[in-house]
């Protein structure tokens, strides 16, 4: 039974549902590339809750979507922007996810890595920027998970060049307790951070990261790249140390990205992997053994709805991500912390299920379906 959708200039478009999903089993962990999904966390719609409050967080149904992660073999990136950092979870809500996420990958045996940022703070000087990191990086250290030392809004404004930056990264790097991530997010995703590690030019940026990274050997596991930029990813990859990682946050590029080329390959920590998770485990199991093609032909197709997702404002994604979350069965509601379901058009939303729909995503199409019909019906339309 055909679906009407609305397309975005008043018109409407019929559409034809799959009808049988894309056959993906859960698996033993990956082999040839680190890949790591950076989930969402599940809202509780029934809370009191005010836009500018503290988030209600569903802890079950956010735990639950992580162990669907893990079980396709995929490591899970925590308390991310994927996770609403900065927009709607604050610090002691991130931290708390941290700690529950951290025991729960310990009981079943997942990777994790969780974000350590200052977001505890609006702004301050350099010194109260490192004290913010130290407290968040302690937090994470403690849980037992890696670390991924976000980009920061609050080192971004008070930083007067590359030097805070070195002297910042320096002293974190020399107290960490194992290898941490490092994040460079441009601002495409966060227009605060604009101007990261102490210039708008991005190859002055890259010879400051370069040089963080190679005054600490040893420190760093890799350092994850969001800048929607193919060509310079792939420059700073060829850059980096031996043994450093080069972990793609590019959800324009990651295919081409992740399957490399005779001078190397990127890992991956990518937020479409919440949505793409068991096909993206699935294509990674073909470059286990040695098989560009079928993980081309896996991955290649999904690039249409990652970027609609993360079209400008590409920030606002997570809705999406939500949506697809919800549609597929692993929430019983769409509804988000700080009321951010409303931060795409219906339309949008539309095109996401069909994209999604088209590549088998759905383990249930007819439950998709519909729900896709409640939220149109919500919307006015009948």
């Amino acid at each position: 039974m055909s679906i009407r959708l609305p397309d975005g200039t008043g018109g409407w478009s019929t559409y034809e549902p799959r009808g049988a999903p894309l056959a993906l089993t859960p698996g033993a962990p990956l082999t040839s590339r680190t890949v790591f999904a950076a989930a969402h966390v599940v809202a509780d719609p029934y809370a009191d809750t005010t836009p500018d409050g503290p988030a209600a967080v569903d802890w079950d149904a956010t735990l639950a979507f992580r162990r669907h992660l893990w079980s396709h073999g995929l490591g899970v990136a925590e308390a991310m922007d994927t996770a609403q950092r900065g927009m709607g979870l604050d610090w002691a809500g991130a931290a708390e996810l941290i700690r529950r996420s951290a025991a729960e990958a310990a009981a079943v045996g997942g990777r994790i890595a969780c974000g350590a940022g200052t977001d505890q703070i609006a702004s301050g000087s350099p010194a109260e920027v490192r004290a913010a990191y130290e407290e968040q990086l302690a937090v994470v250290e403690e849980s037992g998970a890696q670390a991924v030392l976000m980009a920061s809004r609050a080192l971004a404004r008070a930083a007067t060049g590359p030097d805070d930056y070195l002297e910042v990264y320096g002293h974190l790097l020399r107290q960490a307790t194992r290898p941490v991530v490092l994040h460079w997010l441009g601002p495409m995703f966060d227009p605060a951070l604009e101007g990261y590690w102490g210039s708008p030019d991005l190859d002055t940026a890259t010879r400051t990261v370069l040089d963080v990274i190679a005054a600490h050997p040893g420190k760093v596991d890799g350092i994850k790249v969001s800048l929607l930029d193919a060509r310079r990813e792939t420059g700073l990859r060829r850059r980096l140390p031996a043994g450093v990682r080069c972990y793609t946050g590019d959800d324009f590029h990651y295919p081409e990205l992740i399957a490399g080329d005779d001078q190397g390959f990127s890992h991956a920590l990518l937020g479409v992997f919440d949505p793409l998770g068991p096909l993206a485990a699935g294509a990674v199991r073909a470059l286990d053994t040695g098989d560009t093609a079928t993980f081309r032909e896996l991955l290649d197709p999904t690039v249409e709805l990652s970027r609609h997702l993360f079209q400008a404002p590409t920030r606002y994604y997570k809705t999406g991500v939500v949506l697809l979350a919800w549609l597929s069965g692993h929430q019983n509601h769409f509804t988000m912390i700080g009321g951010l379901q409303s931060a795409r058009s219906l339309p949008h939303l539309a095109r996401a299920y069909e994209l999604a729909d088209a590549l088998g995503l759905f383990p249930d199409p007819d439950l998709a379906e519909a729900r896709m019909r409640t939220l149109l019906s919500l919307y006015g339309v009948m």
